[in-house]
């Protein structure tokens, strides 16, 4: 049986030099499906605002929404480790109220860690979960909950002063605790540069091979969504949405022209009473736990 990895696991594959496997999840079936391919981590991301929820941005995401989708995650993915994001607004509130949005994200979403977006500023904050026993993961580059403020999606270290920056933050949250750190579209370089300086994880996203993991949203690996919108730093391993339209239309012209149902997908009153599989997709195990 495959068993979840742990914060000291992580820092070990990077001092192996095993490459770390991640995934964003948003449900029970997708953290299900993930987690029996061998998938390392599982991220339920702010980004199921964009994929999942229909909004143009992050921001609107709410603690009850992450709460939420985290806790179908974790139904589906016991034995993997799983990372939920701290959305727009829940920190950079002082430790007390930052703890305590992080503390029910743990305890309600059922996630091993939390992650935030953000640089030193964030350093007071990420020490007190830390110290609480809240793994934090860390998030510079990119950071799409800025989006209003940044203005566009950029490629961030290019610039002299910026590189020292992103340096800079890297290694103020190396200090103050956390336990991984992703750089989301930082350039190839200054990735490189960053991960050769950190004694923990950093997971690219846009920031090159040097980067010792890798992430990606699960829409964007399996080209779930319409209209699809093609990036630089994503690879499509499947066309999904364009079977689930597929399908989807045979249904419907099925329907139209009476060819579903047939008889082998209806009841009769003749037919010997049996049990058979309706509704559910939990396991009985976990349903019987549940159920406690």
């Amino acid at each position: 049986m495959k068993h979840a990895l742990s914060v000291t696991k992580l820092k070990k594959m990077k001092q192996d030099g095993n490459p770390i496997s991640v995934l964003t999840a948003y449900d029970y079936p997708s953290a299900k499906l993930a987690e029996e391919a061998g998938i390392d981590v599982l991220l339920v991301g702010d980004s199921l605002g964009n994929v999942v929820l229909g909004y143009d941005t992050t921001i609107p995401v709410t603690l009850d929404d992450m709460v939420y989708h985290s806790r179908a995650v974790a139904r589906g993915a016991a034995n993997t480790f799983i990372v939920a994001d701290l959305p727009f607004a829940t920190y950079r509130l002082g430790q007390e109220a930052t703890l305590r949005n992080a503390a029910r994200l743990m305890q309600e979403g059922g996630v091993q860690a939390v992650k935030m977006e953000g640089g030193a500023d964030l350093a007071e904050e990420i020490g007190t979960l830390v110290r609480s026993g809240i793994p934090v993961m860390g998030h510079i580059g990119l950071t799409p909950q800025s989006i209003n403020q940044i203005g566009s999606y950029k490629v961030h270290g290019k610039m002299p002063e910026e590189i020292s920056r992103l340096i800079e933050d890297a290694k103020a949250l190396e200090k103050a605790g956390v336990f991984a750190l992703v750089l989301e579209l930082v350039t190839d370089q200054v990735a490189a540069q960053i991960t050769r300086e950190l004694s923990i994880p950093t997971i690219g996203i846009g920031a090159g091979a040097s980067c010792d993991g890798q992430v990606l949203v699960y829409h964007d690996l399996l080209q779930y969504a319409s209209p699809y919108r093609a990036k630089k730093f994503v690879k499509t391993y499947a066309d999904i949405g364009t079977t689930v339209r597929q399908a989807i239309g045979e249904f419907v012209q099925e329907v139209k022209n009476r060819s579903f149902p047939l008889e082998e997908h209806s009841f009769s009153s003749g037919q010997a009473s049996s049990s058979v599989p309706v509704y559910g997709g939990g396991s009985a195990e976990k349903k019987e736990h549940a159920s406690r």
